[in-house]
């Protein structure tokens, strides 16, 4: 509000000044693109755009990536202190009178030149292993879905920043006129774990950078559609009108959301031909539906969000952000996380063929994980048939393909048990006592990471508000060099 009313009091001080207000902030000079140019300058980029896969409820590392032989030959055994180390635990399982280690029921094996581990859950993610570049040693400050899943979105566990995805846009705009920057595509699933809008939302910058969320049903984008008995001709004169009555409303309050409300009607016109075309897979080879598998055929589903991610990609969406909530798994884990498996193993796999046989993958950041880890213990009962397991952020797993990132590389290690990260000597590292520790891989070092790759100095994007200078990486954060190819 400061920032109005400074240019009210400009504007009523000297039409001039005023007028030289206005035209600075509808010029195009301003836009996101431009200054995109400016913050890319230092280096090129390796990727024009990213796909994160978000497997929201957070996965077992020990169950789906991270081989520990010694946790299955001490499973019932009790975690031991000097694993545990004092670290805090959820109310859900804290007060459990035992803390019995749970190992994986599931058979691992190594795959590809790179010899990556990889569960019998995934037997469609074995085989692209050689495009993908494991992180093993990431952390996170955060021990609760909310404030996990606001960090990994935000870089702030606290609501109201702008997202990843925001500042991506914010940061180099878009390269499709007709399309938004920022597209989001949530998985149609019962789930008793929402996901709110603002983790894509812009938070504190311009509304225009927020994600738009594409719906699997007949409409993509609620609204969009002309009503019956309004033409083409007869909406663009409409939208012509509220235009000219928006600039007259802006050159009297000069309040940028007036110019992004123009600028947002102007999109969702272009957007009435522009969405159908890309969400309409009719055309593509059945080759392809079969790679993406018959889920793919059914709007809405992780596969069929997968095979849209990568038209929109093709289409220059900046940013494209999938999320499959239903990783939560405190207890039957065992069937739950095969579900989970299913649903997104060959989508997974299939989008990272997809793009490679275009040659779309060396420019295209594909980043998969959740908002945490699990314990290594079971959460609640232990039977040689079940277990769950609690919310773990000292130590799990993601992965990265394509975009400049190393194929094939695993990087970091937990120790024996899953529980904590672990240096190059092999002892447990508390990364939480230095931001910075070789090996460890924080929230914002995967956020500058990932800006890098884009042609972005993670420290001079930024955007200043109420008078203080933020930033995705707040005050910290590292590019992990080792990823780099």
């Amino acid at each position: 509000m400061f920032e109005i009313t400074r240019r009210n009091f400009l504007s009523k001080l000297s039409t001039g000044i005023g007028g030289a207000a206005l035209a600075s902030l509808m010029s195009e000079k301003s836009s996101a693109a431009a200054i995109g140019e400016k913050l890319i300058a230092d280096h090129a980029p390796k990727a024009k755009r990213v796909i994160y896969l978000f497997m929201s409820g957070g996965p077992s590392h020990m169950d789906l990536f991270d081989y520990k032989p010694k946790l299955n030959e001490l499973n019932g055994q009790q975690l031991p202190d000097e694993v545990r180390r004092g670290q805090r635990l959820t109310g859900m399982s804290g007060n459990q009178a035992s803390l019995p280690l749970a190992g994986s029921q599931f058979k691992f094996a190594q795959h590809g030149k790179s010899g990556a581990w990889v569960s019998e859950l995934l037997p469609h993610t074995a085989k692209v292993v050689d495009d993908l570049c494991f992180v093993k040693s990431l952390w996170t400050e955060a021990i609760n879905h909310d404030p996990a899943m606001t960090f990994f979105q935000t870089g702030s566990q606290i609501a109201g920043r702008p997202s990843l995805g925001s500042w991506v846009t914010y940061g180099l705009g878009s390269t499709n006129e007709n399309l938004p920057g920022f597209v989001v595509l949530v998985t149609k699933k019962p789930t008793d774990q929402p996901l709110a809008s603002r983790l894509w939302g812009t938070g504190f910058m311009d509304s225009r950078y927020q994600g738009v969320r594409f719906s699997s049903g007949k409409d993509a984008v609620f609204y969009l559609s002309d009503p019956d008995g309004v033409c083409r001709s007869g909406r663009r004169a409409l939208l012509d009108k509220l235009s000219a009555l928006n600039k007259i409303e802006f050159q009297n309050e000069l309040d940028p959301e007036i110019e992004t409300r123009i600028s947002q009607y102007e999109m969702a016109f272009r957007m009435q031909t522009s969405v159908p075309e890309v969400t309409d897979i009719g055309g593509e080879p059945q080759s392809v539906k079969e790679l993406y598998g018959p889920d793919a055929q059914n709007p809405g589903t992780f596969a069929a969000n997968c095979l849209l991610a990568r038209r929109l990609a093709e289409s220059g969406v900046r940013f494209i952000q999938l999320y499959h909530p239903g990783w939560d798994q405190h207890g039957n884990l065992p069937g739950a996380i095969r579900n989970q498996a299913k649903e997104t193993d060959q989508g997974c796999a299939a989008l990272i063929t997809d793009l490679k046989q275009r040659g779309m993958l060396e420019d295209t950041l594909v980043v998969w994980g959740g908002e945490f880890g699990r314990t290594a213990y079971s959460q609640g009962t232990l039977t040689k048939t079940n277990y769950g397991r609690d919310h773990h952020p000292r130590c799990f797993t993601a992965w990265m393909a394509g975009g400049g990132v190393k194929p094939g590389m695993t990087y970091g290690s937990a120790d024996d048990y899953g529980y904590n990260i672990v240096g190059a000597d092999g002892q447990a590292i508390d990364p939480s006592k230095e931001k910075f520790t070789p090996g460890a891989v924080h929230v914002h070092d995967f956020h500058a990471t990932i800006l890098n790759q884009l042609g972005i100095d993670h420290t001079r994007l930024s955007h200043t508000f109420q008078g203080r200078r933020f930033r995705l990486t707040d005050v910290h954060g590292h590019v992990v060099k080792d990823l780099l190819a």
